[in-house]
């Protein structure tokens, strides 16, 4: 039993290597046919599809079900919903609404916004992690912080306190949680 673990024959080895590469080849193919917003972190379909494409890769290449053929296929239905949804979240804001994020402020100059913390599921502690990380010296340079669509948080700042923030890079952030 733990021979079988552990070992494999060359034609399970060829089979692995043609259909990683094959499936290699076809993912980069769908993506130039598709546009690289496939694979981007703007909305919770782009993680879904991430996470898919990924599977699938594995699932592919390592075992005989699904079968190469059935693998590619199923990728490129994935390829395409994404496509397909890309283009409905442009022309619609129902759909828009529907699959993204809306974004969520954190700060509002140096006032931490508490309940928004709690609801974005970030702690103090990361928080201030995150104004280290953009090179915060203290909390009179912080413009605003944001929990960003993708999980991100972006922290805009600036060194000299006559520095405004433009109010268009707030648009669409939504200041209280609902």
């Amino acid at each position: 039993m733990f021979e079988k673990w552990i070992s494999t024959d060359s034609t399970s080895l060829i089979a692995v290597a043609i259909s990683a590469v094959t499936v290699y080849i076809a993912i980069i193919l769908y993506c130039r046919i598709t546009g690289l917003r496939s694979f981007s972190k703007m909305s919770t379909g782009d993680f879904a599809m991430t996470v898919a494409v990924g599977s699938l890769f594995a699932s592919t290449i390592a075992s005989p079900q699904p079968s190469l053929f059935l693998g590619l296929f199923a990728l490129a239905l994935l390829f395409l919903g994404q496509w397909l949804l890309s283009r409905l979240r442009q022309r619609f804001s129902t759909v828009r609404s529907m699959t993204d994020n809306q974004p969520l402020l954190l700060m509002r100059g140096d006032e931490i916004l508490e309940d928004n913390l709690r609801a974005a599921g970030v702690s103090r502690p990361d928080l201030i992690a995150k104004l280290r990380e953009a090179n915060v010296l203290h909390f009179g340079q912080v413009r605003a912080v944001v929990f960003e669509t993708t999980g991100d948080i972006s922290v805009l700042h600036a060194s000299d306190d006559e520095q405004q923030l433009s109010p268009d890079l707030l648009d669409g952030v939504a200041e209280i949680y609902k």
